[in-house]
C-alpha cells in the first residue's frame, strides 16, 4: 500500500494514528511505523536510517518506544 499525504487511522473512541510519507513537512518528533525507529525533524521527514522505511507517525506519551504487535 502506498501512502501519498497523511492519513488517520481511526480506532474506538477519539484515539488515531496519523501517518506522515518520507519527504513531508514536518516538525516534531516521530517514529518509524515499520521499525520504531524515533527521529526528531524540523524540515521534511527523511527515510529511516534503520529499515529504509517511509511510513511515520507520532510517538505516543511514552516516547520512542516501539508498539507492540502481536
Amino acid at each position: 500500500m502506498v501512502i501519498d499525504e497523511a492519513r488517520q487511522v481511526s480506532s474506538e473512541g477519539d484515539d488515531f494514528v496519523e501517518f506522515v510519507t518520507a519527504g513531508a513537512p514536518a516538525t516534531g518528533a516521530f517514529r518509524c511505523s515499520a521499525c520504531g525507529y524515533g527521529v526528531t525533524v524540523s524540515a521534511t521527514l527523511p527515510r529511516c536510517p534503520m529499515c529504509s522505511g517511509t511510513t511515520w507517525e507520532r510517538p505516543s506519551l511514552g516516547g520512542f518506544a516501539p508498539s507492540r504487535r502481536e
